[in-house]
């Protein structure tokens, strides 16, 4: 998503380039949207895997109406899922997508008509896996009952714990992978986060309720032992963040993004990182769930999650 839009200027030479340096470090999973752009992110990864598609796992997702290039709302109606599937197909110029999400609940049609609709997808050979963005624990359970869901991607980290009561105990029982988005906690975990009205016009970091006033000071202080631990292991915050995550078990894959080779290389370097059972018991208890001061969004995009 950071690749084209809402986080400065898109870059997309740099994009490709760290796209390709991903494939060579191993990575092995890309994560897109028909939305982040719109459209433009789906149609930069087809062209930054042209002749390399067999080397990687490709996921998308539906579920905006968008019109005149803005998101205006949700929409997950059978015709229009068929239809952003096939754009995504052109604009990725693949001939099938690995995992394909719905990327937020649509309260307004049935998850059992939407995953129908999404699994008729597969029997064409269209779609590959299924995946949920969001969903809560009753959503899981209607739509795995249709058609097995592989994955459920939602924000998950050392810093935003908020799946670990309900929605982690409810996909290690179906056996659904996690795919924990915004893993380095918005900067916070990594140290680089600012102030929202350091952000330039447009930056969605500005709206976020956690980049606020006296949100921002609780949620640094927050994020210290983290800092003090990587210090003490010679690694970087992000990549105690990371190895935190990865350590919860071989069922949760994140997806750090990034628009920089630098970063991405730092990033993979974190699979290497070894962190002992006291470690992370330190972390557990530095950041329990419900350390972190305001909300996840603003009220209005709070409304589109499915709990």
């Amino acid at each position: 998503m950071g690749m084209s839009q809402s986080y400065g200027v898109p870059n997309d030479e740099e994009s490709i380039a760290t796209i390709h340096r991903a494939l060579d470090l191993g990575v092995t999973f890309l994560d897109t949207a028909e939305v982040y752009g719109p459209y433009i992110n789906e149609e930069l990864v087809g062209r930054a895997l042209k002749g390399r598609r067999d080397r990687v796992v490709i996921a998308t997702k539906f579920g905006f109406r968008i019109e005149n290039g803005k998101n205006v709302g949700l929409n997950s109606r059978p015709e229009h899922i068929r239809e952003a599937v096939e754009g995504s197909l052109r604009r990725l110029g693949t001939e099938y997508i690995d995992l394909l999400y719905q990327h937020r609940v649509d309260p307004t049609v049935p998850i059992e008509e939407v995953v129908g609709t999404m699994a008729d997808l597969v029997r064409q050979g269209k779609v590959r896996y299924l995946g949920l963005s969001e969903a809560g624990e009753n959503t899981i359970r209607r739509a795995h009952a249709v058609h097995p869901i592989s994955a459920l991607q939602s924000e998950y980290s050392l810093w935003e714990r908020n799946l670990e009561e309900r929605i982690i105990p409810v996909v290690r029982e179906l056996g659904i992978g996690l795919v924990p988005f915004s893993p380095l906690g918005r900067g916070f975990l990594t140290g680089t986060a600012k102030r929202a009205e350091e952000y330039a016009e447009g930056d969605t970091r500005r709206g976020d309720p956690r980049y606020q006033g006296a949100n921002y000071d609780a949620n640094m202080r927050a994020a210290s032992t983290v800092h003090e631990l990587a210090a003490a292991k010679g690694a970087t915050p992000g990549q105690i963040a990371l190895a935190w995550l990865l350590h919860k078990g071989d069922d949760m894959v994140p997806i750090p993004g990034t628009k920089r080779r630098s970063y991405l290389e730092e990033n993979v370097a974190a699979a290497a990182l070894r962190l002992s059972a006291a470690e992370m018991a330190t972390l557990d208890s530095a950041l329990p769930p419900g350390t972190v001061a305001g909300p996840r969004y603003p009220e209005h995009l709070m409304a589109l999650i499915d709990r």
